[in-house]
């Protein structure tokens, strides 16, 4: 009787532990958002999140012929039909965008494009919402409507995107030797594109010769990444040939800038590798973090990053690091999750993953942070791919906001713009000179020599060989150029390089109005690697001379700089013949890198280096000097209230936002 009683409390509290485990893994305390259903392998379900948005949160300069909106998912939704909804919309006397919802091929970035003929208003704020989508896998609806905000600027979008990176690397002429034959293909582009145009069509590759090899494309947003994953492991020593061509396009409609024609035609862009043996498996693991584990006061605005060790040399594969990989919780028993405005890998390295709260966190609250390891977690581009063997969690406490609390500075209407010539207009002497952006001023046309556009082929020039390409469009004052450009030089045109100044005045006084920081090189920044924060220039100016300047960003793909100057700022010297570079390091990104000039920059007047960040000067910028014929780069943007801005076989990389 003894032993009846204890068999049937021993089954009686069994089987109220099972209830209660059932009860939490369906929804009760401490579900974290999972579903009250189970999924494969036993496993509890759980709702599909949003990973990454385009625009982005808060973005402000949204062109206004952006006329496709994206959101992704998790993992591949249902059509967006019925109970489900994207929307975007805007406040009076704004009329709601009309448009078409669809998800392309892998059902895992829906579309919202606009109604053929339609644009954006300008200088208007829009919210665009996700409603009630739902997973295939499961039927799971997303726990709650996503929403996000973006502002437009004034003008149109003519920039051609361009191919910013891909792996394996281009060379020229190429092939590039070494290259594992067990790898995956990617192009990082300088933009966001339209999911639709990235196919299997438009992202081939061949080999040996002309013979197809078989995979499948995807594009992965927030990452701006297309990647060819070959069905099986390449041949060794073979020579393989990649191609996107001009079927992709940005979010404007713009085709590819390959490197297969000058600008401003569109062209194929065309790479060529050989492979050699296959990298040996290997587990990926966590390198580092920022914040660091136990961290606290950690800035409500800030970002999560991890970045990763990856023994196979390869990048990570951006469609697996998404907001079901890594996750972002409130302090226990609740685990609340923390929305992800977006869950995305670094275009640099693609091994730094950062995790973008949609809205601030909360001071005084203890979050934690989850990388997913195993067979649904993070892993690298090799075939087959390497995960990490196990989940990687830390925490860290969100503290009250703090002088060290920066964001990038909003540009507005500027923020599409290579270079502006403030009042006084603008030069080019050198047909080598490209801006990939737009330029401006508010002078009249005439004050601008040495440019022709990608649009209709405007030009103003004094002679041919100082005709430099801008890929994007020329904004001026009356009178319209002499050589036939009927959209340029004209009232709409000064209206919109009105804006632009008036928003580039903005932003240089928001920087002006940021506390003054550390002077840490007493005026020169040459040899010295800064992290993240203001540095003001005690005596007035600042120089980059003997030496370059690294930026070293600790992990965080969103840390800030800002440069505040009274004076001037010099890169390069001493002597002409010395140009100096600022170097990016840890995911550092140039579209958070910013200077304030109080009078002029000089930047590199004997031609080569690279300049990094948005440049706000007001009384000009001057980068090389006459003669030279080393291109100059500026990843960036060189801004100038006042007087001119001048170049000399220079190229401008405006910035994604």
């Amino acid at each position: 009787m003894k032993t009846f009683e204890s068999h049937s409390r021993h089954l009686l509290r069994f089987m109220v532990l099972l209830l209660i485990a059932l009860t939490t893994g369906c929804g009760g305390g401490g579900g974290q958002g999972r579903a009250p259903i189970l999924g494969t392998g036993g496993t509890v379900a759980l709702a599909p999140t949003v990973t990454a948005v385009a625009p982005v949160n808060n973005a402000t300069g949204v062109t206004i012929n952006n006329t496709i909106i994206n959101a992704a998912f998790s993992e591949p939704m249902a059509p967006i039909t019925g109970g489900a909804s994207f929307t975007v919309t805007c406040s009076a006397p704004c009329t709601n965008p009309t448009g078409t919802v669809a998800l392309d091929a892998t059902n895992r970035i829906a579309t919202f494009t606009l109604t053929p003929g339609s644009t954006l208003a300008p200088l208007t704020l829009y919210t665009a919402t996700v409603t009630g989508a739902k997973s295939i896998a499961t039927g799971l609806a997303l726990v709650s409507p996503y929403v996000w905000h973006f502002t437009t600027g004034v003008t149109p979008d003519t920039t051609r995107p361009r191919v910013l990176s891909t792996v394996p690397a281009t060379t020229i002429p190429g092939p590039t030797t070494g290259v594992p034959t067990n790898t995956a293909i990617t192009a990082v582009f300088t933009e966001e594109m339209a999911p639709a145009t990235i196919t299997g069509s438009s992202f081939t590759l061949t080999g040996p010769g002309t013979t197809a090899v078989t995979g499948t494309v995807s594009y992965t947003v927030g990452a701006a990444t297309a990647t060819f994953t070959p069905a099986a492991a390449l041949a060794a020593n073979t020579t393989y040939t990649a191609t996107i061509t001009t079927a992709a396009t940005d979010l404007a409609g713009n085709a590819l800038a390959g490197n297969q024609a000058p600008l401003p035609a569109a062209s194929n862009y065309v790479w060529t590798f050989t492979t050699a043996a296959a990298v040996s498996p290997a587990n990926v693991s966590v390198l580092s973090t920022n914040p660091v584990a136990g961290a606290t006061a950690v800035c409500p605005s800030a970002t999560i990053n991890a970045t990763f060790n990856v023994p196979s040399g390869l990048r990570m594969d951006p469609a697996t690091v998404n907001s079901a990989t890594f996750t972002v919780t409130g302090p226990a028993p609740a685990l609340t999750p923390v929305t992800a405005g977006s869950v995305v890998l670094d275009a640099a390295t693609g091994r730094i993953a950062t995790f973008t709260p949609l809205s601030a966190l909360t001071t005084g609250v203890t979050y934690t942070a989850t990388i997913k390891g195993g067979a649904n977690g993070v892993k690298d581009l090799a075939i087959p791919a390497n995960a990490m063997t196990s989940d990687f969690t830390w925490t860290f406490t969100a503290g009250p906001a703090t002088g060290n609390c920066l964001a990038p500075v909003a540009l507005g209407s500027a923020s599409t713009f290579g270079d502006f010539g403030g009042s006084a207009g603008m030069t080019n002497q050198g047909i080598l000179t490209v801006v990939n952006g737009d330029i401006g001023t508010t002078a009249v046309s005439t004050a601008v020599t040495g440019f022709h556009d990608a649009g209709p082929q405007c030009i103003y020039t004094e002679t041919p060989l100082n005709v430099g390409t801008v890929n994007g469009k020329i904004y001026t004052a009356p009178p319209p150029p002499t050589v036939g450009c009927p959209t340029e030089g004209t009232a709409a045109t000064f209206a919109i390089a009105t804006q632009a100044r008036a928003d580039a005045l903005t932003a240089y006084n928001a920087l002006v109005a940021m506390p003054g920081g550390p002077d840490p090189g007493a005026g020169n920044l040459a040899n010295l690697v800064l992290t993240p924060g203001v540095y003001t220039a005690a005596g007035g100016s600042f120089m980059i001379q003997g030496g370059n300047l690294t930026l070293d960003a600790q992990g965080n793909t969103n840390a800030v700089w800002v440069f505040q100057m009274a004076t001037s700022l010099t890169v390069g010297g001493p002597g002409a013949a010395f140009p100096q570079s600022v170097i990016l390091v840890n995911g550092a990104q140039a579209k958070n890198v910013f200077w304030q000039v109080g009078s002029a920059a000089t930047i590199n007047a004997g031609g080569g280096g690279t300049m990094v960040g948005t440049i706000i000067a007001q009384s000009g910028v001057v980068i090389s000097t006459a003669g030279n014929t080393t291109v100059a780069t500026l990843n960036g943007r060189a801004l100038s209230l006042g007087a001119s801005v001048t170049l000399v076989n220079t190229v401008i990389n405006v910035p994604a936002p």
